[in-house]
C-alpha cells in the first residue's frame, strides 16, 4: 500500500478534560469511519494551552506515560484499527516533565515517544518553565501505517531536526501544533506569521522530499493569569507533499476533519529528480554544530 489516508483533528480546548477528550473521541471516530489509517492530533489535545502563564500549580495536569489520557487514545487505537499520534504533558518524575508525543499502534501498544527538542520562552508561550528538553533525540517510529518522524511545534521551525528524522528514514514529517495570534497584532503582523508558518514547514519537504503533516489547534484561549488576554489560535493545519504542494488545508477558525490521501511511494520519485541527500556537502558542514560563527 502506497496511499495513505490520513486525517488531521484540528479542535478547540477548554479547561475540561474530559469534554476534550470525548470531542477528540468522536472526531477521531468519525475519520476512521472516512478511511482514515493514520490520525493526528494537535499539541495537548487534552486541554488548554496553559503555556501562556508561568503557575506552579499547572503541573497538576500533566501524567505519566502510560496514564490516564494515554490508556483513552490507546483504547481509541485499538477499537479502531488506526495509528494515532497524540500530544501529552507528560510527569516522567518529580520536578521533571516533558511535552511529549507518543505514537499508538493499531493494537493500542505503544510504537514510540518523542520529547520535544526545541523549548520556546516566549510572551504567552513560557514553555522553558515546564518543559525539560527532549531526550530522545530524533528518531522516526516505526508504525504499520510507516516510519514516521514525529517533532513538535517549535521544531517546525527548524530544518535540522526535519533533516535528522529524514536521514534516519522518516517517510513523512509529522508537526502537533499549538500557535496563534496575539489579537493585539496587526492583520498585516498575523498575515506575515501565518504565511511563514506555512512556508518553513512547506520548505521542509521540499527539501528532505517527504510528506508533510501539521495540524493545529484552534478557537481563542484566554491566559489563565490574565483572562483579558490570550491566544488566537489560527487553525489552518495542513498536509503538503514532497514538493511542497498543498494537498489540503483547514480552516483558520472552524473545528475540522482534514482528510488527505498520502502517497507515500511518491518521494522516491521526487528524490530521484531532486537529489538533494546525494549532493549534501557532509564534508563541510562541522561549524552547524557551533551556536554562532564569530
Amino acid at each position: 500500500m502506497t496511499i495513505l489516508r490520513t486525517a488531521l483533528i484540528q479542535q478547540g480546548c477548554s479547561t475540561d478534560k474530559q469534554t476534550n477528550l470525548d470531542k477528540t473521541a468522536a472526531m477521531v471516530r468519525s475519520a476512521s469511519a472516512s478511511g482514515a489509517t493514520l490520525i493526528v492530533l494537535q499539541e495537548l489535545h487534552a486541554g488548554p494551552y496553559f503555556c501562556q502563564t508561568e503557575d506552579p500549580a499547572l503541573f497538576d495536569l500533566a501524567e505519566p506515560i502510560p496514564g490516564e489520557s494515554s490508556r483513552f487514545i490507546a483504547g481509541l487505537a485499538r477499537d479502531l484499527g488506526a495509528v494515532i499520534v497524540a500530544s501529552l504533558f507528560e510527569r516522567r518524575a518529580p520536578g521533571l516533565f516533558h511535552n511529549t508525543a507518543v505514537v499508538f499502534e493499531t493494537d493500542g501498544s505503544i510504537a514510540g515517544t518523542y520529547r520535544k527538542m526545541h523549548i520556546p520562552d516566549d510572551p504567552g508561550f513560557y514553555e522553558k518553565f515546564y518543559f525539560t528538553p527532549g531526550d530522545l533525540g530524533f528518531t522516526p517510529i516505526k508504525t504499520s501505517a510507516g516510519i514516521l518522524g514525529v517533532l513538535v511545534c517549535w521544531d517546525q521551525w527548524y530544518p535540522e531536526a526535519a533533516r535528522l528524522m529524514a536521514l534516519s528514514g522518516a517517510d513523512l514529517l509529522i508537526y502537533p501544533t499549538a500557535i496563534g495570534w496575539d489579537p493585539a497584532d496587526t492583520d498585516a503582523e498575523k498575515g506575515r506569521q501565518r504565511d511563514a508558518w506555512v512556508t518553513v514547514q512547506r520548505g521542509h519537504a521540499v527539501a528532505n522530499g517527504l510528506p508533510v503533516l501539521a495540524v493545529n489547534r484552534v478557537g481563542f484561549e484566554p491566559s489563565s493569569g490574565h483572562p483579558e488576554n490570550g491566544i488566537q489560535f489560527w487553525g489552518s493545519s495542513f498536509a503538503a507533499g514532497p514538493q511542497g504542494e498543498i494537498l489540503a488545508e483547514a480552516s483558520v477558525e472552524k473545528e475540522e476533519i482534514l482528510l488527505v490521501d498520502v502517497d507515500l511511494k511518491r518521494s522516491e520519485t521526487v528524490r530521484r529528480i531532486w537529489p538533494f541527500l546525494r549532493d549534501r556537502r557532509i564534508d563541510a558542514y562541522g561549524d552547524i554544530i557551533k551556536r554562532y560563527r564569530d
